[in-house]
């Protein structure tokens, strides 16, 4: 949806007052985001708004729709204007994203050509790409712009940029979604404008878009197929295929039959609920079914966009996360893939958004409305934090107040932990979350490796040897030291055991010196010289996994004495009662112990729990 909408002329007109244009702007924007837009956002549309308006008065299109700030679906990425109209010579609906940019000067970034260095704003994406991913997105999950018989283009128009120091952003003009000009080619783009558009109205040309059904196109669904449902590492396993053909029953009936229904999958780590997903991705992709996955973490939902679209980056947009369904129609994809349902919240919406926003709904109900058939896969003792919700019994108590059907299926099998069902049975006595207590490690015929050592430099150690043999490795600590900002490119050292110091994963989207961002601190080489916590660790495996028990979790009188005091996660230990934090911390080590895929080291900075930890591991 837009912020707003006009003719370009009512446009124009609005622009004699900028001022009132953008108070009138930003007054939407507060009703539809929450909060208040920043200065940046105000001054552009103050300042890019009436040369569009012009552009489009001197071009004759003064009754073209325009669609300021419109807002891609199924993510949060807005285009700051779409032109909506009618194609001169096929008649058809036509649409132009414009992306309007004050920069007066921007350089290329060393070696990258997909991006730029702009002066106050850093390293940002070329307008070039940007308003060439933004036309292509829009062909993916628009119905409407892929039926073949509308037409889409898009250009960037860089205002106050001469021409020679934009003439290098217009050699990367590769085609008709990727344009760019600047005020001294403005003539340019005025042509460009009267090629795509039609003096004609374009009133219903923006009902055709508003109205659009929403889901990936054939041609996406065709390229996911390609990428996911042939590849060797997807294949499964027992009752990893027995719970991918009960899915596929699932919404082959539910198409059949007009119904919906809501399948749970259950499974401990490593048994391969995030393999039966992606299986399911890119066989229904195969099938022309639209569907999407979801997640509610970035590092997974990052990571899973990099291995599935690694060939082809438009793959990537089938990866969302798990809030992005607030506004979607009811039963607007066929299936809708929930992986680490676990991390499901009470309410996608946050503190900035406003009580007009609120859906009103569970996120849980949310993802259930948005497909015929959701389908989650989670394991409830990887519940770590407060607000997460996504249980069995949550689901199964939404989808029969709908009258849904609701299909469960346990994975037995533990495939991450080298095949070991041992181990992964061994950490849910140790913890407690399994009847029966703690037992001995006495191994399990060499396929899965437990060891207890006497120093974090020891565990660090073992750790290195095994990345010189081939094998990788990570550390993981429960979060009981301050996590700093970096100083400069340089990370702060902050846990600190003795004369050993580490300091923790990157916490941002962005690289620190050669430490990776966050979201890639599991599978990037230079990661295993931080020390991960559970945020970034979830749903990720390696060879050899070194976990670093904090003061929040101890041995005391032959149990488990948990401590918030010792904790430095303040979104766990904010007004969380005692018995909540035992369980949150619990799960925390759990998910933590289970990430190895060969072996397992151990460290308790507790003297009395480090011993007790070495009475069961020989």
């Amino acid at each position: 949806m837009p912020l707003y909408r006009t003719s370009a002329a009512g446009l124009l007109a609005d622009t004699f007052a900028p001022a009132v244009l953008t108070a009138r702007l930003t007054e939407q924007y507060r009703s539809t985001h929450g909060h208040q837009p920043g200065q940046g956002e105000q001054r552009a549309w103050t300042n890019s708004l009436p040369a569009l308006a012009h552009a489009l008065a001197d071009a004759g299109l003064e009754k073209v729709e325009v669609l300021i700030e419109y807002q891609l679906p199924q993510t949060s990425k807005r285009a700051d204007a779409v032109l909506c109209g009618v194609h001169p010579k096929t008649g058809q609906p036509s649409f132009v994203v414009v992306e309007l940019k004050q920069w007066t000067e921007a350089v290329p970034y060393d070696d990258a050509p997909e991006l730029c260095t702009v002066p106050k704003l850093g390293t940002v994406l070329q307008p070039a790409l940007q308003v060439n991913r933004y036309c292509t997105y829009l062909k993916d999950f628009v119905r409407a712009l892929s039926d073949g018989t509308t037409t889409l283009a898009g250009a960037a128009f860089l205002h106050n940029m001469t021409a020679a120091d934009g003439e290098w952003l217009q050699d990367l003009a590769l085609d008709n979604l990727s344009q760019v000009f600047t005020a001294a080619a403005r003539s340019a783009f005025i042509e460009f404008l009267t090629r795509e558009l039609s003096p004609s109205p374009g009133a219903c040309a923006a009902d055709v878009l508003l109205r659009s059904a929403v889901g990936p196109s054939k041609k996406l669904l065709d390229l996911a197929a390609a990428e996911i449902a042939d590849r060797e590492q997807f294949v499964l396993l027992d009752e990893q295929h027995v719970a991918y053909t009960l899915v596929m029953r699932a919404v082959h009936r539910a198409r059949e039959s007009d119904a919906k229904q809501v399948v749970v999958v259950t499974g401990g780590p490593g048994s391969g609920k995030s393999v039966i997903a992606l299986a399911l991705l890119g066989e229904l992709s195969r099938l022309g079914y639209p569907v999407l996955h979801a997640t509610g973490s970035k590092a997974f939902t990052t990571t899973l966009r990099r291995i599935a679209g690694f060939r082809a980056p438009r793959v990537q947009d089938m990866f969302k996360y798990f809030n992005n369904f607030t506004a979607s129609r009811k039963n607007e994809l066929d299936v809708l893939i929930a992986d680490e349902a676990h991390r499901l919240r009470k309410s996608s919406a946050n503190r900035y958004t406003r009580a007009a926003q609120r859906t009103g709904k569970s996120q849980t109900e949310e993802l259930i409305d948005v497909a015929r058939v959701p389908v989650f896969l989670l394991d409830e003792h990887q519940v770590v934090r407060p607000g997460e919700v996504g249980t069995v019994a949550e689901i199964r108590a939404i989808a029969d107040s709908r009258g849904l059907e609701l299909v469960q299926i346990d994975l037995h099998g533990q495939f991450r932990a080298g095949g070991s069902a041992a181990y992964d049975t061994w950490v849910a006595r140790l913890l407690g979350l399994l009847p029966g207590g703690p037992l001995s490690w006495t191994g399990d015929d060499d396929r899965y490796s437990v060891k207890v050592v006497d120093s974090p430099s020891a565990l660090e150690s073992e750790l290195s040897a095994k990345l010189g043999g081939g094998q990788n490795a990570r550390m993981t600590a429960g979060f009981c030291w301050n996590w700093s900002d970096p100083v400069g490119s340089t990370l702060v050292e902050d846990v600190r055991i003795g004369d050993w110091h580490r300091p923790w994963n990157v916490k941002g989207d962005r690289k620190v010196g050669e430490a990776p961002p966050s979201q890639l601190w599991a599978t990037d080489p230079n990661g295993f010289s931080q020390v991960g916590c559970v945020y970034t660790a979830q749903g990720f495996e390696y060879d050899w996994n070194g976990v670093l028990i904090g003061p929040d979790l101890v041995w005391r009188n032959g149990a488990w004495a948990t401590d918030a005091g010792k904790s430095k996660d303040t979104v766990v230990t904010r007004g969380t009662a005692s018995a909540e934090f035992d369980v949150l911390i619990r799960n925390t080590y759990k998910v933590l112990l289970t990430r190895g895929m060969v072996g397992t080291i151990l460290y308790s900075t507790d003297p009395e729990t480090q011993e007790f930890l070495r009475s069961l591991v020989d």
